[in-house]
């Protein structure tokens, strides 16, 4: 049957990027066809145990993101499934010019694993945060854009990129990420539909990323301080978001809130944000995450609780939203 094992122990020491690392192995053993590139950082990206395993397949290109997605796309036009990975900034901000026209216009299975996303790479300051990157990804065509919630997600989503059409963007952390499955059988992915972590009909929370564990958190804090109960939907893929998912989620509750550590312009806030307008339905909404600003320097959680997106901040939001007012007979009859 294949697939990651672990023991209890061993779950605190794997990052997103760790599992990423074991998946593409995985697939390296399964499939002659997938090469991975690098641009000089194939240890802080963990692409460099793919290297270790098949030297053979894998290309170190320099401190040249650009060419990476070009020499990536030259090897899909001829017949090669490339996994090209660097810091999620260099990608969307220094390559995007390469990943529109080399591999988008061109419509190629290029699958670019973009790591120290969001303010995961905290203190390395804020040239170094990517908070725009879904959000260039998303007006991309032809682009699936997944960002992954923990190891054993991040694990299911590589192996299933290789099975999507087209190019893929899967955006994960520099590590030290929280674990929400302990056991990579418990994670139930499906790369073009959302996960429901927690039932409730007072207010949604969508999250992606490290904020499903942040809000996961606050629906506890929620219950607890309020018997509230607090749906969250793990919107793990943002690009085709999961818009069922989100209707449901507008009929039955008619409070909303995503959290994302990303602008808010763009990313799931956005992508939520059209279902809801397409919808004609009316709903409270709001969009947490980073509002129109850079990310100053520090620790990860310091900036999550800066931003509000951590539990504490998520729990403060849904109190707020749950005083909405509706129309007196919260009846769907007079919208469109």
């Amino acid at each position: 049957m294949g697939g990651m094992t672990y023991t209890m122990t061993d779950t605190t020491k794997l990052s997103t990027a760790e599992c990423y690392g074991i998946a593409l192995c995985e697939l390296g053993e399964e499939h002659k066809d997938v090469v991975a590139l690098t641009a000089d950082l194939a240890k802080s990206t963990k692409i460099g145990m793919f290297g270790e395993q098949f030297p053979d397949r894998f290309f170190n290109v320099g401190i040249a993101e650009q060419n990476l997605f070009g020499v990536a796309a030259g090897m899909a036009k001829n017949g090669l499934v490339p996994f090209a990975s660097t810091f999620a900034i260099f990608t969307a901000a220094r390559s995007l010019d390469q990943i529109h026209t080399d591999i988008c216009y061109q419509n190629v299975p290029v699958k670019i694993i973009a790591t120290h996303a969001g303010t995961s790479f905290g203190q390395a300051g804020s040239t170094h945060h990517a908070l725009i990157d879904m959000a260039c990804m998303r007006s991309l065509p032809n682009m699936t854009v997944i960002c992954p919630c923990d190891g054993a997600e991040t694990y299911h989503a590589v192996k299933a990129a290789y099975d999507i059409e087209g190019p893929v963007y899967i955006r994960i952390n520099r590590g030290f990420d929280q674990v929400i499955y302990k056991d990579v059988n418990d994670c139930k992915f499906e790369w073009n539909k959302s996960t429901l972590m927690n039932d409730g009909t007072d207010i949604t929370v969508i999250a992606c990323g490290s904020c499903v564990f942040e809000a996961m958190q606050a629906a506890r804090i929620a219950e607890a301080d309020a018997g509230l109960k607090v749906r969250v939907i793990n919107m793990h893929t943002i690009k085709p978001v999961d818009e069922e998912a989100v209707m449901r989620a507008i009929m039955d509750t008619r409070r909303i809130i995503t959290v994302e550590d990303h602008e808010v312009m763009g990313g799931l806030g956005s992508a939520v944000a059209e279902v809801v307008a397409k919808s004609g339905k009316a709903c409270a909404f709001k969009m947490l995450g980073h509002q129109n600003a850079f990310s100053t320097i520090g620790l990860q959680e310091d900036l999550l609780a800066m931003a509000k997106i951590d539990a504490n901040g998520i729990a403060e939001t849904i109190q707020e939203m749950m005083h909405a007012d509706f129309e007196a007979d919260d009846a769907w009859d007079d919208e469109f």
